[in-house]
């Protein structure tokens, strides 16, 4: 039930709150205005996920090139992904949050937020609160068979 509630509120009342204010605003400054600014917020926008995705995909290359896993940067490659979308939606509160995800510091505070409140991402455990080495687990290599195999070693 809460899903339906979530795709209804994004499908259905985002664009009317969207056209709600492209009225407003196209009340007040006119229609050409309106969609001149429109069309150049998602112009510009795209221009700047652009640039943005491929400083992205350099940093992945780099990490990757170091042997890491550029977990970060993935996931901002696909908040920038996000952030295109938005941005070619025609209304302002979609380029709002567009532009918005498009400033690095912000975006990586937000994923960093998102990362901890999920429980993916924590502080480092203390070395002195670890067990000790023997109470650690460990993994134990060796052989096993079922007694009604014909096929175990000796038999």
């Amino acid at each position: 039930m809460n899903g339906l509630i979530v795709f209804l509120a994004i499908f259905v009342g985002l664009p009317l709150f969207e056209l709600y204010w492209l009225i407003e605003v196209g009340q007040e400054i006119g229609a050409l205005p309106t969609i001149l600014l429109t069309v150049v917020t998602a112009v510009v926008g795209g221009a700047l996920v652009r640039y943005q995705g491929f400083s992205t995909l350099m940093r992945v290359q780099h990490a990757l090139e170091r042997g890491e896993v550029p977990a970060l940067e993935m996931v901002e490659g696909f908040i920038l992904l996000l952030c295109g979308l938005l941005l070619l939606l025609p209304g302002f509160f979609t380029d709002i949050l567009g532009f918005l995800a498009l400033i690095p510091p912000l975006r990586r505070l937000a994923i960093i937020a998102f990362a901890r409140a999920r429980g993916v991402m924590g502080p480092i455990p203390d070395p002195a609160q670890r067990p000790p080495q023997d109470q650690q687990q460990k993994t134990l290599e060796g052989e096993y068979w079922r007694e009604d195999d014909d096929d175990r070693p000796g038999g």
